[in-house]
């Protein structure tokens, strides 16, 4: 899916369609990616670089918002791939790109070897030499249009969004929440924020919300998945619910089962705004699509908690 600035809609084929995208922004012949997904994704990107008439030698760039592995897993192999292009990541990430073994072992440690393997691939180290840091301000130049990052801690302190200021968008990793389009109805994108572990910060994600919003941009571009505008609209519903989701978190701290509490309750969150929001498939299909994000929101929460 292409729009009209040259931008292209990527779906990587993580966990399930249209949950995982990446993006490849397009400008008088050269290229840059935004995310990269895992290593199983790297065929569909240089399909993509086809699709979009260019060759591998003419991306420029990579940009991670983050170094999260449904992000950033792949980002050794498509720069291996990429004979031209460097990688620009936040100062806090740009370690783990170049050495990414303690990204693995940190993983690893949580979902086992095997599930590691068959679910991102080895983690390929990226030279030195062709990874940038990008702290606030700092300009991708893609062929004199102007990607600008930004430091935009909150899901984690390494997370960075993308303003392109030609096209009035902003590319936002985890930042502006998660959007299925499984859930859009004609009110529009539903929306819901992701706290997954580790760094979850809910003043610095209400700060960086405010602060994409401030750009007056016409749309987000999201990982979890793809192009969504009524961005004020979507914007006050992520700020509710980061608040609603403190308040259940800490409601659920002492419990027995502070996990199941937290979870249950996430659950129950989401499903009486979904039914708000005009989508009538129920409870039991929402955790079928939310389970996992859940779960994770649940953990993030926790940490949270915990620090």
């Amino acid at each position: 899916m292409t729009d009209n600035h040259g931008i292209h809609t990527i779906d990587t084929g993580f966990v399930r369609p249209r949950f995982d995208a990446t993006y490849l922004i397009v400008e008088r012949g050269r290229g840059a990616f935004v995310d990269c997904g895992t290593n199983h994704a790297v065929p569909r990107m240089l399909a993509a670089l086809g699709d979009a008439g260019l060759a591998p030698a003419d991306v420029d760039w990579l940009i991670l918002t983050h170094v999260h592995l449904d992000h950033a897993g792949g980002a050794g192999e498509l720069i291996a791939q990429l004979p031209n292009a460097r990688l620009a990541v936040h100062p806090r990430g740009a370690r783990h790109m170049i050495d990414p073994a303690q990204l693995w072992a940190g993983a690893s440690a949580v979902y086992g070897e095997e599930v590691m393997e068959r679910t991102y691939g080895r983690l390929r180290p990226i030279p030195a030499g062709r990874v940038v840091q990008a702290p606030d301000g700092h300009v991708v130049d893609l062929a004199g249009r102007v990607l600008r990052c930004l430091d935009t801690p909150g899901h984690a302190r390494h997370h960075l969004c993308v303003y392109d200021e030609r096209a009035s968008v902003c590319f936002t990793g985890d930042t502006f929440g998660l959007s299925y389009r499984e859930f859009d109805t004609a009110q529009g994108p539903f929306i819901l924020p992701t706290t997954s572990p580790v760094q979850f910060d809910p003043e610095a994600l209400h700060a960086s919300i405010d602060r994409l919003v401030a750009l007056r941009p016409e749309a987000m571009y999201l990982t979890h998945y793809g192009r969504v505008a009524t961005v004020e609209r979507l914007a006050a519903d992520l700020h509710a619910q980061i608040d609603a989701m403190v308040a259940l978190a800490r409601a659920a701290d002492g419990q027995p089962d502070r996990h199941a509490a937290m979870t249950e309750a996430l659950t129950d969150l989401y499903a009486v705004r979904a039914e708000a929001h005009g989508w009538t498939q129920g409870r039991d299909a929402l955790y079928e699509l939310l389970g996992m994000d859940i779960e994770l929101n649940a953990q993030g929460l926790a940490v949270w908690l915990d620090r």
